[in-house]
């Protein structure tokens, strides 16, 4: 869900030559399936594409990634732990950290949930994306002439 609606604000803000948006999880448990329906449902009433196969995180990603994201707490635990150095932890970050109106940082996980769950998961992933694209934006600008 993450990755379709970041696509979509780095695409509206005419940045989809220059980032690369991506997701995976912390674990294989899903690899090679297509998102929860519940998911797609939201993402496609909400006017969200999406087109993503579930796979794993890995270690050796760090070095051609410039940030990562995690959900919730857990997350940012298991990919600091993967990470080969402190300089590659530091490149892990909580979404919600980006938004500015939060309450707490964690993105609740809907899957053993209702259909709500997603709804709620959609808002704050919106909520998020546009403070992590002002720190992406200003990210470009610190690396282009």
């Amino acid at each position: 869900m993450a990755e379709s609606v970041f696509r979509s604000h780095v695409a509206a803000a005419g940045l989809d030559g220059l980032v690369e948006v991506d997701s995976a999880g912390t674990g294989g448990w899903h690899e090679g399936d297509g998102a929860d329906p519940r998911t797609v449902a939201v993402l496609e009433a909400a006017g969200y594409e999406q087109d993503h196969r579930a796979r794993q995180f890995r270690a050796s990603w760090f070095d051609r990634l410039d940030l990562v994201i995690a959900l919730d707490a857990g997350h940012l635990r298991d990919l600091r732990a993967l990470a080969p150095n402190p300089r590659a932890a530091a490149k892990v970050r909580l979404l919600r950290s980006y938004d500015e109106a939060r309450e707490e940082l964690d993105v609740p996980d809907p899957y053993y949930g209702s259909f709500d769950g997603f709804e709620e998961c959609l808002e704050l992933v919106e909520a998020a994306s546009p403070g992590l694209l002002d720190a992406v934006r200003a990210a470009l600008k610190e690396t282009t002439p």
